[in-house]
């Protein structure tokens, strides 16, 4: 029953393409007995075919350029992010907490204080947004290769919020990242985890509020009085 199926199926792909091969025969006679019809169609299709190919090739260049583009563009960008941290790193620790507090005043943050101190309960700045929402602010200095590591974020996620009460807690490092562990906590505790990256766009010109929801919640619901 198989070798009849297959035999079936050769017979039948012969037949389509004797047919095929017909059909392509009358079609050539037809054309050459109505040329005069026929070119004109020819020329059109061609030159069709002949735009449509030039407009894809440039559609395709033009995407190319774009991408290039853009990784040109995000590699300036961080490279300008860099540039502007060599300054912070050969800050010390106490002047990293000072110049974190004069990052919050620039955007508007008001009554900015600094701990400056040890035993300060996970509060390194603390203030008040424009808006009035209470801002908590750890400040870890570390180097660039470095991680911040889940036990960094849970002393700050136990004392923040409950010694402080704010209404944004910000844990901010120059190092590039923060462990999965530590960033998974720092989204359930409504942590905003802001890395050297997005610490190199503060320090460019980025203003704290378009910064606080790109890396964890912690935007704080509730709104303070700044009085």
């Amino acid at each position: 029953m198989a070798a009849r199926r297959r035999r079936l199926k050769k017979r039948t792909r012969r037949q389509v393409q004797g047919w095929g091969a017909v059909a392509a025969v009358i079609a050539l006679v037809w054309a050459a007995g109505h040329w005069g019809a026929v070119w004109p169609v020819l020329v059109a299709v061609l030159a069709a075919a002949v735009v449509g190919g030039a407009g894809w090739a440039l559609l395709r260049a033009h995407r190319l350029a774009v991408g290039r583009d853009r990784v040109w563009r995000a590699q300036e960008e961080a490279r300008a992010r860099e540039l502007s941290m060599t300054e912070v790193d050969a800050l010390s620790w106490q002047d990293f907490e000072r110049y974190v507090a004069d990052l919050c005043r620039r955007d508007g943050c008001t009554k900015v204080v600094v701990s400056g101190r040890s035993g300060d309960l996970g509060a390194d700045v603390v203030g008040y947004l424009a808006d009035g929402r209470k801002l908590v602010v750890q400040c870890k200095k570390y180097a660039p290769h470095r991680s911040v590591s889940s036990q960094d974020m849970q002393k700050f996620v136990g004392t923040a919020r409950l010694e402080h009460g704010p209404d944004v807690a910000l844990f901010v490092t120059t190092c590039r990242t923060f462990t999965p562990a530590a960033l998974g906590l720092a989204v359930r505790q409504d942590i905003v985890a802001l890395h050297r990256d997005l610490l190199g766009a503060w320090v460019k010109g980025a203003r704290l509020e378009t910064l606080i929801p790109l890396n964890g919640s912690g935007g704080g619901a509730r709104r303070r009085p700044s009085a």
